[in-house]
């Protein structure tokens, strides 16, 4: 039996909007504190919030845009979206204080949070549901990617241009994909009355899936440690005189993600999340207290590659059980639900951390961080793993 097909017109175009959408956001994130202290000499904590800002716009943008995307339309939302990324990041050329620049790092994380909502809804649609686990990973691979080749070509062009450069780089991508999307075929959506009468309404469960929720909350604190590499490696580089090994950190992170994919995602399935969650946790924690003390370019790079171990296993599978223990009617929620959390960790983060830095330097975060990611094995436990244990205990006496 032939399997229907994947990698159709439609299923490129979303995946490269996908992409250059979070390129902007990886590459931006990593040299916007630098713009800030440079251009505007911003302290470390709101060098920090000028990064960390763009996630909070792009968290609350998710949480209106997900539940009103079938009103509006899908491809209307990915229109609205991209127009405002084009205009939020246009505007960067404009920026003449710190408090324009908090600004706009809010509507073009907004604008970020819109747009990728339609993305992600419109794959899902794409799909074909014989290769849905297939295809959602291909998918995902253009974050993945996004968050290698963006911050490397960020931290190359601060190091052999104006940051102006930055912010031409990523206009022109995105007008490229700005035109592609005109191309692109996506089935409309007929709703009922009945339907349209459920979406009304502020109630918190039209927001969040409750059953999400206590893996979301470690999903924030793990973010929250993954803020502190983001935002304060280029910084952190500069500092110990590696910022030319400090731009092949993210390529390291994104082979060792790649590699590592298709069999921390059979592990998954079966052993049990147990088995690849407990190791994700290790690996991170290791690679931020590594990352404290590191002296040479090589160890920079190592902990580039613990980090895709640790870090992107973490991310992905924690998204699988968070769908996993929700309803299936309400996986989409439960999606959402993660990555909201997620993404006020990632946010957040920046703004706190900013605050230690004068106090005990870039290699004591990264050390105390470290630890923080370290105590989450322990939370995991509590909220998630014995459950997991004792549902996995059940099925192996019943078999």
């Amino acid at each position: 039996m032939n399997k229907p097909k994947l990698w159709t017109k439609d299923f490129l175009i979303v995946s490269a909007a996908n992409f250059f959408l979070y390129f902007t956001f990886y590459l931006l994130m990593v040299t916007i504190t630098i713009f800030a202290s440079e251009k505007f000499h911003a302290s470390p904590s709101q060098a920090g919030l000028a990064s960390g800002i763009f996630v909070v716009g792009t968290l609350i943008a998710r949480l209106f845009s997900g539940r009103s995307i079938d009103r509006v339309g899908w491809k209307k939302m990915l229109y609205i979206g991209f127009i405002l990324f084009l205009l939020t990041t246009l505007l960067y050329f404009a920026v003449n204080s710190l408090t324009f620049l908090l600004v706009n790092r809010f509507l073009n994380g907004a604008a970020m949070g819109v747009a990728s909502t339609a993305t992600g809804t419109i794959v899902a649609k794409i799909i074909p549901n014989a290769r849905r686990g297939e295809g959602t990973g291909y998918y995902a691979l253009s974050v993945t990617l996004a968050a290698a080749i963006g911050p490397f070509l960020g931290m190359f062009l601060m190091q052999h241009s104006s940051f102006n450069m930055n912010f031409i780089v990523c206009l022109i991508f995105l007008v490229m994909s700005f035109v592609a999307i005109f191309f692109l075929n996506v089935p409309k959506i007929e709703l009922s009355q009945e339907q349209l009468a459920k979406m009304k309404g502020f109630s918190f469960h039209h927001f969040f899936e409750v059953k999400a929720i206590p893996i979301s909350i470690i999903g924030a604190l793990v973010g929250f440690g993954y803020s502190s590499i983001l935002t304060f490696l280029t910084s952190y580089a500069k500092e110990i005189n590696l910022v030319d090994v400090g731009s092949f950190f993210f390529i390291v992170y994104a082979v060792f993600t790649l590699i590592s994919r298709p069999f921390t995602g059979k592990w998954f399935d079966q052993k049990g999340e147990n088995f690849v969650m407990y190791p994700s946790f290790l690996f991170f924690a290791v690679a931020l207290i590594l990352l404290s003390q590191v002296h040479q370019g090589i160890m920079l790079l190592v902990v580039g590659a613990l980090v895709g171990l640790g870090y992107a296993t973490f991310s992905s599978s924690a998204q699988a059980i968070s769908i996993k223990v929700s309803p299936k009617n309400r996986m989409g929620l439960a999606t959402s639900t993660f990555f909201i959390f997620v993404d006020g960790g990632v946010g957040i983060g920046p703004f706190i951390l900013g605050f230690f830095v004068p106090l005990i330097g870039y290699r004591g975060l990264y050390f105390s961080v470290g630890i923080v990611v370290f105590a989450c094995i322990f939370l995991y436990y509590f909220l998630h793993g014995r459950k997991s244990r004792q549902r996995r205990s059940e099925l192996v006496e019943l078999h």
